[in-house]
């Protein structure tokens, strides 16, 4: 039987962008995890030892985002391997990585991307 975790508008101030103005002040980005894991004996035996622990995933994609990358398809792409090596039952992940903001020369509430793996 699987379980499914949802870590929903995660938000960060990082330095990732194409423009060099972007990475060195910065901007605003939010993260939203959907996370498909086996359920084993995490909820017969009412175990955290043995569930996927949500601060752990917090702070990966906290230490995640603090590596500065030019597009935020590779920041996705960083979080997804770093869950499946931190977590062996984890079985399938979804991460949507937005900017808030984008400078494109125009009103635009937020750009996103989404991977899956």
């Amino acid at each position: 039987m699987e379980y499914r975790i949802i870590l929903e508008r995660m938000e960060f101030r990082a330095l990732h962008g194409c423009y060099e103005l972007e990475r060195k002040v910065g901007n605003r980005f939010t993260v939203d995890l959907e996370l498909t894991a086996e359920l084993g004996d995490v909820a017969a035996e009412d175990s955290v030892e043995l569930a996927i622990n949500y601060l752990t995933v917090y702070e990966i994609v906290r230490g995640q985002m603090r590596i500065t990358q030019r597009t935020i398809e590779r920041v996705a792409m960083n979080i997804l391997d770093a869950l499946h090596a931190a977590f062996p039952q984890l079985r399938h992940a979804k991460c949507k990585v937005s900017k808030l903001a984008p400078p494109l020369g125009g009103k635009l509430d937020r750009v996103s991307v989404v991977l899956e793996k």
